[in-house]
């Protein structure tokens, strides 16, 4: 429990200057600091569960880690707390998700803090410098699984509701919604089915989806624009079946080499995307330079970065098409023959204002009008998900950019994300009129989903104590 210095909190924030009307600036500055090293090592103990929602995996560990996060949630003083879930299409039960729930007192918005408490698997235990489900503390960073994503997001949601409560007490009539989800690294297969089913239980005036980064160590950031993503397979068949290459070759091009041809295709020389038809823009508020985006994706020295424009714009902006998959025998069991059919798997992040689908009607184009040779081009469209964008001129927005800068002591900046969160799209479609902030604990060296994934835990005390600044401005004000 935090003891002030002063007799109120009010008092607390005259004598040592604190700003916002309400808010109680240096109190809550003071509840969070007292209670960091607790949430560090609460932080800790949810690191060492394993909760993978992965269908290979075990389900018992992240059963225990939706268990973990609802006592961590009861113990910062919510009582409507529960685990609930949805089953998948297959019928199969899909992750435990903990919700819980304090009602708004009459005139206050009520505010839904989103996180996700599973994990990605740890890969190959080689590449990890310490244990992956064992926290440990380096240099100012927390290194473990989850320990950046989005572990701490949860922790941050409480850590901050926690400081809030303590230092408003009956002045705290804000609702407060905590939404933990448990198979976002899975795909969220039950997200759409879990909003319609719990509509009710999670509406609210302004959603913080804690999963997103900072700009760099030192300096918060709103996230503002997310790509949308749609992907799929296309094959390239050439013959009726396999022939022997001595025999047949020459005449006519096996399928991997006629897929490679067509993959071309779908870039520039120098480097962007070549389908007709995609939303681009070079609109960015902030840029980071070649050397420091060569540093963060561990670009190698003497490989030409691709595309025009800012890097930021090539980030955030502009569409950005990967081959992730291709099938074809592996070296080690090839034979000579030419292979009468290949196929790639395909990954389009679009900019935000692309209509997903129109996006794959265009993939699908290209590909069948730059068949090589006239081969036979099947596509076959798979997932899709839309792009975000904020609406910075909202009330909670601009609470958000002055919280953060707050806690910081640094000006704030809005900055893109060049991944998806396919989820959002879900939320803005179910509660159109709900004012969604994308923030997060995470820095661009976190390595969230890589091996020595870590957290920089001043900027993680600095996010606690930009959410409660968020919490209790919008508890004193409303959103107008």
């Amino acid at each position: 429990m935090t003891t002030f210095p002063a007799a109120t909190p009010q008092q607390y924030d005259a004598q040592h200057g604190g700003t916002a009307v309400g808010v109680h600036t240096d109190a809550l500055r003071a509840a969070v600091d007292a209670a960091f090293d607790s949430t560090v090592s609460q932080l800790k103990d949810l690191v060492a569960i394993p909760g993978i929602a992965w269908p290979s995996f075990d389900p018992a560990p992240l059963d225990a880690s939706a268990e973990a996060v609802a006592n961590l949630v009861r113990g910062a003083g919510i009582g409507d707390v529960r685990i609930l879930r949805c089953d998948k299409e297959d019928g199969t039960p899909g992750g435990p998700a903990v919700v819980a729930r304090r009602e708004a007192a009459p005139g206050k918005p009520t505010i839904l803090l989103y996180a996700h408490h599973d994990v990605q698997p740890p890969g190959d235990p080689a590449l990890w410098e310490s244990e992956p489900f064992t926290a440990v503390e380096r240099n100012g960073r927390l290194y473990g699984r989850g320990a950046a994503d989005d572990k701490a997001g949860i922790m941050a949601h409480v850590a901050a509701y926690g400081a809030v409560s303590r230092v408003l007490g009956d002045e705290f009539g804000l609702g407060v919604t905590l939404f933990f989800e448990g198979e976002e690294e899975a795909g969220s297969p039950t997200f759409r089915t879990f909003l319609e089913t719990h509509r009710e239980l999670l509406r609210a005036d302004v959603i913080v989806v804690a999963d997103s980064s900072n700009w760099k160590v030192g300096v918060p950031a709103l996230t503002t624009s997310l790509r949308g993503l749609v992907d799929g397979t296309f094959e390239v068949q050439v013959l009726d079946h396999a022939v022997h290459s001595g025999m047949f070759g020459g005449p006519v091009l096996d399928a991997p080499t006629l897929l490679s041809r067509l993959i071309a295709t779908l870039h520039d020389d120098d480097g962007s995307v070549a389908i007709a038809g995609l939303v681009s823009r070079d609109e960015t508020d902030v840029d980071l330079t070649e050397e420091e985006y060569r540093a963060d994706s561990s670009v190698l020295d003497g490989v030409k970065l691709a595309g025009t424009g800012s890097i930021a714009s090539r980030l955030w902006t502009k569409p950005a098409l990967s081959i992730i998959g291709f099938d074809a025998p592996a070296v080690n069991v090839a034979s000579n023959t030419l292979l009468p059919s290949a196929r790639a798997k395909f990954s389009l992040r679009l900019a935000p204002g692309q209509d997903p689908a129109e996006a794959m009607e265009a993939v699908r184009r290209h590909v069948e009008t730059h068949a090589p040779f006239g081969a036979k081009v099947t596509f076959t469209p798979g997932e899709s998900g839309n792009a975000f964008q904020t609406d910075t001129g909202s009330a909670a927005a601009g609470f958000a950019m002055w919280a953060l800068g707050e806690a910081w002591g640094v000006p704030a900046v809005e900055m893109g994300i060049g991944g998806s969160i396919p989820f959002i799209s879900d939320l803005t479609e179910l509660y159109p009129e709900v004012q969604i902030l994308v923030t997060g604990v995470e820095d661009p060296d976190s390595r969230a989903h890589s091996a020595n994934e870590s957290l920089h835990l001043g900027d993680f005390r600095n996010a606690v104590v930009a959410e409660a600044l968020l919490l209790a401005r919008l508890n004193a004000e409303g959103l107008r």
